[in-house]
């Protein structure tokens, strides 16, 4: 794990990426931020009262030296945020609305990343994911060809690294959903250096069992080819199949993927859930995520259980994604 923060920390230093911290008085969002700006690694950019959070720091015996700090109630560019939300949000909010709904940290935040005043965004210590996730589809909104963004985990164990898509976001996607779902999650493993090898996961292999939920994943590795050729890509597949090369001689012997999968699509929010919780609990693998990925500008979003380290980290992938 540490190794895989390292190799992020080289990524991203001296880049002069700037990240946004709406909840700029909660503790662990500034240990972290006092973490990042001493190390020099990225400019963090605090949402709030000046005074405010200047003082929390105080108490907290922390230095803010390199932090920006901005409070939408006296932002000297909020007309140019006003203006740009108002045109973002293309007739369904007027000059006034905008400017009441840009207090909102959260909303403030994602239209300076929208307006490239910051690179990404990393919220939820104390706001719900959809608090997070809201403003980034309304402002931010999904790359081209992409209609949802999606949630991975990167699991980690000593020299082991795998992609688990999507464990947070999408609770039924269809075979369109998977195809995105797929050549995003392997944009998103060679961030962290892993040569993509995507395996399409049910519970039958090449046609093994025939229902509406199989035909799902074998219609959308047909899709996700034609997305983008390029990516290592094949289903649908049993994990076994997907992960055991002597079980992919046996099941799926002319497949691309020989068992060496390292990317795993599963069919539903729940398979993936249950999955990375699995493998998280019984396989001593870490689980870091879930990383939001389809978005054009990169927003995160963490526990509200996280911790200060936790915050850094995610830091660190945001950073990387920007």
């Amino acid at each position: 794990m540490s190794d895989l923060f390292a190799t992020l920390k080289e990524k991203v230093s001296g880049q002069q990426i700037k990240i946004v911290f709406p909840e700029g008085l909660d503790e662990r969002i500034l240990a972290a931020v006092n973490r990042l700006s001493g190390e020099g690694i990225l400019q963090p950019i605090l949402i709030g009262n000046q005074q405010e959070i200047t003082n929390k720091a105080s108490e907290l015996n922390l230095t803010l030296d390199g932090v920006d700090i901005y409070d939408p109630q006296n932002y000297p560019e909020m007309d140019e945020l006003v203006a740009a939300f108002v045109e973002r949000r293309k007739g369904k909010a007027t000059e006034e609305d905008a400017r009441k709904i840009l207090l909102d940290e959260n909303y403030f935040g994602t239209m300076l990343v929208h307006l490239g005043k910051a690179h990404g965004l990393v919220s939820g210590a104390a706001h719900s994911t959809a608090d997070t996730v809201r403003p980034a589809l309304q402002i931010i909104k999904t790359k081209p060809g992409i209609k949802k963004t999606s949630g991975v985990f990167i699991m980690v164990r000593g020299d082991e690294k795998y992609v688990f898509a999507d464990c947070a976001i999408n609770i039924a996607p269809d075979s369109q959903d998977l195809a995105e779902i797929a050549i995003a999650s392997a944009q998103t493993a060679k961030m962290f250096d892993i040569d993509p090898r995507v395996a399409m996961l049910s519970f039958s292999t090449k046609g093994s069992a025939k229902s509406p939920e199989t035909e799902k994943v074998s219609n959308a590795v047909e899709i996700a080819k034609e997305l983008d050729p390029s990516v290592v890509l094949d289903g649908e597949f049993q994990f076994d199949a997907a992960f055991v090369p002597s079980v992919a001689e046996k099941k799926a012997p002319d497949s691309v993927i020989k068992g060496d999968a390292n990317v795993f699509v599963f069919p539903s929010l729940e398979a993936g859930n249950i999955g990375y919780k699995i493998a998280q609990r019984l396989g001593n693998f870490e689980a870091v995520g879930p990383i939001l990925q389809g978005l054009n500008k990169p927003v995160n979003d963490l526990s509200r259980g996280c911790n200060a380290e936790d915050v850094y980290k995610l830091a660190l992938i945001t950073a990387a994604q920007a």
